[in-house]
């Protein structure tokens, strides 16, 4: 009987336990890999830009295919801890070293639609603190 009433409290504290796991989950790092291609980038893109032009604009291609040497691969994958997998894809397109077109799942913003004026970065001069003599005091006779 004296055991039976020992093992009790342990056998109580185990039933909970499928409870607790369902709240404490492990904590998962986001993981980023490949080249981020931003709209941003994309706008600054022109048919006729050099390979030099299109690296600073985008970075190095993750992808650069030795079997292909006039298309670059820009592929970005994110993975969140908890969440669905993002992917995206894009794809550069050379002839005689020009830039040729551009293909995948990042485009470009449209010109032509409006946007909302941003406002504009002012720059605020503040005067440097003017040099003063030191106040006279009346002297004491």
């Amino acid at each position: 009987m004296k055991r039976i009433l020992f093992f009790l409290p342990l056998l109580a504290a185990c039933s909970g336990t499928p409870a607790i796991t369902n709240v404490l989950t492990p904590y998962r790092v986001d993981v980023r890999q490949g080249n981020m291609v931003t709209q941003e980038m994309m706008s600054q893109l022109k048919p006729g830009l050099s390979r030099e032009q299109v690296r600073f604009i985008l970075g190095t291609p993750l992808v650069a295919d030795m079997f292909h040497a006039n298309r670059w691969d820009y592929v970005y994958r994110f993975q969140p801890g908890h969440g669905e997998i993002q992917q995206r894809v894009l794809t550069v397109f050379f002839q005689d070293n020009k830039l040729l077109r551009v293909a995948g799942d990042v485009v470009a913003d449209d010109p032509g639609k409006a946007e909302a004026p941003k406002p504009a970065n002012q720059v605020i001069d503040i005067p440097a603190p003017a040099t003063t003599a030191p106040a006279a005091t009346p002297e004491n006779n």
